[in-house]
């Protein structure tokens, strides 16, 4: 069994219209709602195996900020350029690339991307309706495979849907 959790980027800035939309960092609120969440998530027992992120800096800096709350090994975090503006199949083709660790029967990956691809993929991965994984929204999700490269659409069961928004704390 894999655990996959799903994260949206924090919310952004756009002060700056001149600045390429892969380089927004993210604003104060995101910078908030980033460590909340990753203390959501320490709070329900989540130990990452593998975090995985896009670049873009506000998607890199939720990453890191998760990270730090985790107690993750910074170095390790692994960027891939095909999950900035991914769709639902990059994302699917992302996860089928990933390695088993021989040593892990329940590898636990975070996945940090952007909408629409990320609602559409975690639809489609867990047969839902989630209208709108909103910013720093969370998505967990139990795969109902041995390896990476068998995860398929419709392979999994939803932990947990969890967002800023959702409760105060």
């Amino acid at each position: 069994m894999k655990k996959l959790i799903l994260i949206r980027h924090a919310k952004s800035s756009w002060d700056d219209p001149e600045l390429d939309d892969f380089d927004r960092p993210l604003n104060k609120r995101g910078q908030k709602d980033a460590p909340r969440m990753g203390k959501r998530l320490k709070e329900k027992r989540v130990t990452p195996d593998i975090m995985i992120s896009s670049p873009a800096e506000r998607a890199l800096a939720t990453c890191i900020a998760i990270a730090k709350v985790l107690n993750f090994d910074q170095s390790k975090i692994k960027t891939e350029r095909k999950l900035y503006h991914a769709s639902e199949d990059e994302i699917l083709n992302v996860l089928r690339n990933l390695k088993d660790s021989p040593r892990d029967s329940e590898e636990v990956v975070l996945l940090f991307g952007h909408n629409p691809g990320l609602t559409e993929f975690a639809n489609s991965l867990l047969n839902q309706t989630i209208d709108n994984i909103p910013t720093c929204g969370v998505v967990g999700a139990e795969l109902v495979v041995k390896r990476w490269q068998d995860v398929s659409f419709g392979c999994g069961n939803i932990l947990f849907f969890d967002f800023p928004k959702s409760k105060n704390d």
